[in-house]
């Protein structure tokens, strides 16, 4: 804790500006990846500073501060920052009921996940103000996430005997009923994973992989969304906010909205299509050098048993652990969006 609160004492003091009347210490997401370098890192230091005056910004992100993933809501709840974001799923050990965000198969279109996602944020706002001290400022998606595999496949039923790292605990509870062995592996730690043959695929971000270089150990991709959106929560400390002047407040609620949730979901369709272009070598890649991994679309019957799996297996067994009261919540705001009860336990 004290090598935390240092290393972000040591960011503010690199700015060298003069004190301010408010300042903001902001732990982003993944560094390498382009939610942050496209969206996160221009709004925290430039486009809210500019629209808001006295505030001075800092900015790291949980990599390069060495953070356990599952560690940065929690860390934000005690104040040792004042702003975290990072995928949703990674704090569902602390919050089960998390994951009704984060329901894999079900959007295979950003319209549809934004949706869902906004169908769900009163639940994500009650859980993360009693789960984590904080408020919910903002949920971003990463691209679908689908299935990288060094090992040749052609439809979902090939996934079953093999070792597949989860992007989530959802995804991996369908991977398990598929027949298919879930790991946990993170994600920094794939690329070795995979070449070594500790994993046989490992779900992830289309654009995620794509950054990362997943396609240099692996041949298939199966764009089937089988960990769903990935969404990444913003939130602050809820003493921080609290503390906030109520033009602030706005100001900042106002910001994060307009210029940096709503584009990074404009764009999320057609970020998928690039990166699939950029993975597979089918299309243009904007981003660089195309790959040529093969591609595998699922077909109907894939789609169709994968549904069937995720609501009469994987969703009843999250609404046991989650309870009855956020399965009633989820079935009156998600469910109602997309057309999916889960029964009474």
């Amino acid at each position: 804790m004290r090598t935390l609160i240092t290393t972000l004492a040591a960011t503010t003091a690199l700015t060298g500006a003069p004190a301010l009347a408010e300042s903001l210490n902001v732990v982003g997401s993944w560094s390498s990846l382009p939610l942050h370098q496209q969206y996160e890192q221009p709004f925290w230091t430039e486009t809210l500073p500019a629209a808001a005056d006295d505030l001075e910004v800092a900015l790291t992100t949980h990599d390069q501060m060495g953070l356990g993933t599952g560690d940065v809501y929690t860390l934000l709840g005690q104040g040792v920052y004042d702003v975290g974001m990072t995928v949703a799923d990674y704090a569902v050990a602390d919050a089960p009921e998390l994951e009704g965000l984060d329901v894999p198969l079900i959007a295979t279109d950003a319209a549809t996940a934004k949706q869902m996602v906004d169908a769900a944020r009163p639940m994500v706002t009650d859980i993360y103000h009693d789960r984590f001290n904080s408020h919910v400022l903002a949920i971003a998606p990463y691209p679908p996430q689908v299935v990288f595999c060094n090992h040749d496949i052609s439809s979902l039923a090939d996934l079953e005997g093999l070792k597949v790292r989860a992007s989530g605990r959802m995804t991996a509870k369908f991977l398990e009923a598929l027949g298919a062995e879930g790991i946990n592996v993170a994600f920094s730690e794939v690329p070795g994973a995979l070449q070594k043959g500790v994993v046989d695929c490992a779900v992830t971000g289309a654009g995620s992989g794509y950054s990362a270089g997943w396609w240099e150990v692996s041949t298939h991709l199966m764009t089937l969304p089988l960990g769903g959106w990935d969404p990444v929560v913003t939130a602050m400390n809820l003493d921080k906010w609290n503390s906030l002047s109520p033009e602030l407040q706005e100001t900042i609620q106002t910001q994060i909205t307009t210029e940096f949730e709503d584009p990074a979901w404009a764009t999320a369709q057609d970020a998928l299509a690039n990166d699939v272009a950029c993975l597979t070598g089918n299309g243009d890649c904007p981003a660089g050098d195309p790959a040529s991994m093969t591609l595998v679309e699922a077909t109907p019957e894939d789609t169709e048993r994968a549904k069937e799996i995720l609501v009469n297996e994987v969703l009843p067994e999250w609404g046991e652990r989650a309870g009855a009261e956020w399965v009633q919540r989820w079935n009156d705001s998600v469910g109602e969006v997309v057309g999916v009860t889960i029964p009474a336990s």
